[in-house]
């Protein structure tokens, strides 16, 4: 028989040891793992920095380009702005100087055709200066020269208020007496002491009449 001291058995707890040390081991180097998988990688970070920086410059160019267009614009539709106030401006001195101008010489045309009955009375005045004056030949020019105004007077829209044996009518005619009469129906134009006269048919000066009136009975 021997006589060493037995050793006592340690084999049997070594192993669990072991065991639990490689699991924790195997659990940190998961760990590590997954720690890095979550992270970036450093070239993905330079990557998109890089294509941000790209994306806002191309930006900052598209805004600068939409600026610079609405200027243009802008500067466009003032330059338009001006030219027509410009055209407004010019249309509105033409027409009152076109206005000042009809004003002016608006009787120019009746003045031209007026003339000419002045010429004419004037030869008649001047004849009848003369010592050898025909009297049937001035009252034949003086007729001539009436006619004449008539002719002007008519052209240019005056029209004349004459209105014996017509109606009275206050509108045109201004009773200056009245004449008991009963040859003609009451309120007659029977005599008209002053012609009236109408521009346009716009009463200009009424006709100074004698108006009928029922006789008185006996």
């Amino acid at each position: 028989m021997s006589t060493e001291p037995q050793r006592p058995e340690s084999a049997p707890q070594e192993a669990p040891q072991r065991d639990e040390a490689a699991l924790r081991a195997a659990v940190e180097a998961y760990k590590e793992a997954d720690a890095t998988l979550d992270e970036p990688p450093a070239s993905a970070d330079g990557a998109s920095a890089e294509s941000e920086a790209q994306t806002e410059k191309r930006s900052i160019e598209e805004l600068s380009a939409a600026l610079d267009a609405a200027r243009a614009e802008i500067e466009d539709s003032r330059d338009q702005v001006l030219r027509a106030r410009a055209e407004l401006e010019n249309l509105r001195r033409r027409h009152a100087q076109e206005l000042e101008k009809a004003h002016k010489f608006a009787l120019d045309g009746f003045v031209r055709e007026l003339l000419q009955v002045r010429d004419s009375l004037e030869l008649g005045c001047n004849a009848a200066q003369e010592a050898s004056a025909d009297v049937d030949k001035l009252r034949e020019g003086t007729e001539l020269t009436l006619k004449l105004l008539g002719d002007v007077m008519e052209k240019f829209g005056v029209g004349v208020v004459d209105p014996v044996d017509q109606p009275f009518d206050p509108e045109f005619h201004q009773a200056m007496s009245m004449q008991p009469r009963e040859d003609v129906p009451p309120n007659t134009v029977v005599l008209v002491i002053q012609k009236g006269y109408t521009l346009n048919g716009r009463l200009v000066r009424p006709a100074l009449v004698m108006v009928s009136q029922a006789a008185a009975a006996q």
